[in-house]
């Protein structure tokens, strides 16, 4: 689904107004960070969150180093 918005001046740059109802689907709300990536189909915005993912990567770490354990606690 596409939605179009308009570039705005905000201050001495430019911006883009993202719709309520985008704002309530990526669970947003002002001043939260949005991610911008540039992809092979044109730039995808995301909300990113670096604490959570530092935490997946040490939840990943733990569970690599860890597998044997874990898969006899699984039993």
């Amino acid at each position: 689904m596409a939605t179009s918005v308009k570039i705005t001046t905000i201050g001495n740059s430019a911006g883009i107004i993202l719709p309520k109802e985008t704002l309530a689907r990526l669970n947003l709300e002002k001043g939260d960070t949005l991610y911008l990536t540039e992809t092979a189909d044109g730039i995808q915005l995301t909300p990113y969150d670096e604490e959570f993912a530092r935490q997946i990567e040490a939840m990943e770490t733990v569970m690599r180093e860890n597998r044997d354990v874990l898969r006899r606690l699984a039993e």
